[in-house]
């Protein structure tokens, strides 16, 4: 049997056949299996576990007594209201009454470039985080690879592209740049990238497919959060349009969080059923189970109708009608895929 979320009927009968689940891992760079082996204390290779809730995308960082050893980039404090609320102590307060098992910590912004309190949250609890390290822009294509490398050896499993950390009318996919050269490595790495399109998708839809057209061999998955930052209205529903286009690159692979950010302000309440019939549906038509992976966007979700736990019962709920399949993918297949198993 697999687990469904706490409170929630469980799946009777798995039928998940372990190879949907395994990425092959022939040819991978020496490099990113060790790095498995580190975080996780386990083989490298990436099988799913049927029994685990993974959250794919959230964040900590220091509270206001940690800030003194790790201390906040400049201009980039968290907001008040939440500044003792995001600490991997209480990270994990929320995962325990929410039954999941695992997350992937998305590198803060609060903490910019600056890796060490989620490297020392990786070490702490091995078996429980993985991180996405924040790719700095500003680096040559040299030191930006030999960064990712190094942090790839402290448990980091995925990159983070925010084009709004790069200059002024630069690009991602910039010839020659740093983006381009990481990009091509995570490929190599089979190491995801991940992409805020904060501003929404289509101001960035064009330089996204340049990137997974420039690395046509060894190109890495890349992962859109928060559905692409496609809003319910007349502009998100354009985007969305251009979201599903991108299902035709197999590399593409799409968060189902931050919900209440798709939602905006005074729309759609919680428990979204909009979101769920606009956006969600169409994307599990047009994508598939093993390219969607929940996410609950820790912190900023605290702030939200339902929260931490009933973010992640919500989209248990979506696959009501869904094959076993298809719920152990999203709800942490489709992570543990991507990334590498969580261990228990």
């Amino acid at each position: 049997m697999v687990r469904r979320h706490r409170g929630l009927n469980l799946i009777a009968t798995v039928r998940v056949v372990a190879a949907a689940f395994c990425l092959c891992s022939s040819g991978i760079d020496t490099l990113l299996p060790f790095a498995s082996a580190l975080s996780t204390e386990m083989s490298s290779t990436r099988t799913a576990s049927p029994l685990k809730i993974i959250d794919s995308h959230l964040h900590v960082w220091a509270s206001r007594d940690e800030a003194a050893r790790y201390p906040y980039a400049e201009g980039q404090e968290p907001p008040s209201r939440l500044s003792d609320r995001a600490s991997t102590s209480e990270l994990l307060k929320q995962m325990a009454n929410a039954d999941v098992d695992g997350a992937l910590i998305v590198q803060p912004i609060n903490h910019k470039y600056d890796h060490s309190y989620v490297t020392a949250a990786i070490r702490e609890h091995p078996t429980k985080f993985k991180g996405m390290l924040l790719h700095d822009a500003s680096l040559p294509p040299d030191e930006a690879v030999m960064r990712l490398e190094d942090l790839a050896l402290k448990g980091f499993v995925g990159v983070r592209f925010n084009p709004y950390l790069w200059p002024e009318g630069s690009l991602m996919s910039e010839k020659g740049g740093g983006g381009e050269a990481v990009f091509k490595r995570c490929g190599e790495l089979e190491m995801p990238v991940g992409i805020m399109c904060f501003q929404g998708l289509e101001k960035h839809v064009e330089d996204i497919c340049t990137l997974i057209e420039s690395s046509p061999k060894s190109t890495p998955p890349l992962i859109l959060d928060h559905i692409g930052f496609t809003g319910l209205n007349e502009v998100g529903d354009k985007a969305f349009e251009q979201l599903l286009s991108l299902a035709r690159y197999d590399s593409v692979v799409v968060k189902i969080s931050g919900l209440f950010r798709v939602a905006g302000p005074g729309n759609d309440p919680y428990p979204h059923e909009g979101i769920r019939k606009r956006r969600f549906v169409p994307l599990l038509k047009a994508f598939g189970a093993d390219r969607l992976m929940m996410g609950t966007d820790f912190p900023f979700v605290l702030e939200e109708n339902g929260g931490y736990d009933g973010t992640v019962r919500v989209i248990d709920s979506w696959l009501a009608d869904a094959t076993d399949e298809e719920c152990v993918a999203i709800m942490g297949g489709t992570a543990e895929r991507l990334f590498g198993p969580w261990s228990k």
